[in-house]
Formats: structure tokens, C-alpha cells, sequence
């Protein structure tokens, strides 16, 4: 028996919309395969708390980075599924995941989603290739999950960076990145 597999679909969200214009159709292709072999798909959502976004200084290491304007507030328009995407995040074997940091398994319960569902196998697509995906890959595979980043399923603020992300983690982990 082959080993069971899910889809980890990282914010496809409003506000990384420009980023994944060319993956978009690719993570949809991915999205209506898992659906069709009913194979688990989770879907991550990028989001920060008031509190995060008010506090000085803040808890969250992100709004600390980026600041609170170039963080993405819980509720807002920008933390909203992209249009294309939405429909597919509340059909029957979907989950969804909140996150507020790059790493999909850190302050989630992500790994035991995975593990309640006996995964062993996990393809990552999303936004942003060199934060969120390769960050939520790298973690997966240090967890004991065969892992691939699915190359033109993923999208970034510019070629390089989409590029870097690839790169750095074909490089070194075992499932590579795929086309």
C-alpha cells in the first residue's frame, strides 16, 4: 500500500494574491487531484491578533519584523482565501489551519492533524515559496515526513526569491522540489 499522502496548501490568501497568479491554476489542479483520490488537504491561513499587531513591543516575531502594516491582521481583507481558492477550503476532508508565524507547525496543531490521519507523505504549495512553504517543508521533513514543494505550485514576491526557496531545499531534503 502506498503511503498516505496530504496536500498542505500554505495562504493562498488575499494578500499574497499577486505572488501566486502562475501557481494558482497549478495549486488548483493539485487541490482537484487530492479531492478525487479523497486524500487529506489542509489549508494554512496566515493571520495575526490585535494584541500582535498593538502591542509594543509585539509578542510575535513577524509584526516585529515586518511591522504592523506589513502584517497580515486576523479578519481582515487581506487574510481572506483568494477567491479561486475559498470554495475549495470548506469541502468534506478539507482542515484548516491558523498560523501566525512561517513555520505551519509551530503554535498549530498541524502535526497532529497529520498524525491523527496517519500521514506519512505531505506535497506543500502556496505562497510564499522562500518563507512559508520552504519553512512548513523543512519542518515536516525534520518531523519524518517524506516531503515535496511542488515548484510551479508555489509563488513569491519575485522570481529570485522564488528561485532561493527551491533551491535551498532540493538541495537537502529528501522529496526535492517538483514541477
Amino acid at each position: 500500500m502506498p503511503p498516505k499522502t496530504a496536500l498542505l496548501v500554505i495562504d493562498v490568501q488575499k494578500y499574497f494574491e499577486s505572488m501566486t497568479l502562475a501557481a494558482v491554476p497549478n495549486i488548483k489542479a493539485l487541490i482537484s487531484h487530492f479531492q478525487s483520490s479523497s486524500a487529506p488537504i489542509i489549508f494554512t491561513q496566515h493571520g495575526h491578533s490585535k494584541e500582535e499587531l498593538t502591542t509594543k513591543p509585539s509578542p510575535n516575531q513577524l509584526v516585529r519584523k515586518w511591522g504592523a502594516s506589513g502584517s497580515i491582521a486576523y479578519g481582515s481583507e487581506d487574510w481572506q482565501f483568494q477567491d479561486s481558492i475559498k470554495r475549495y477550503t470548506t469541502q468534506p476532508g478539507c482542515t484548516l489551519v491558523a498560523k501566525n508565524t512561517y513555520d505551519a507547525f509551530i503554535n498549530t496543531n498541524l502535526a497532529q492533524v497529520l498524525e491523527e490521519k496517519a500521514i506519512e507523505r505531505v506535497v506543500v504549495c502556496g505562497a510564499m515559496t522562500d518563507c512559508c512553504c520552504d519553512t512548513t517543508a523543512y519542518s515536516a521533513f525534520k518531523r519524518g515526513f517524506e516531503t515535496c514543494l511542488v515548484s510551479d505550485a508555489c509563488g513569491s514576491a519575485n522570481k529570485t526569491q522564488h528561485q532561493a526557496g527551491l533551491r535551498g531545499f532540493g538541495f537537502a531534503f529528501w522529496g526535492g522540489t517538483y514541477d
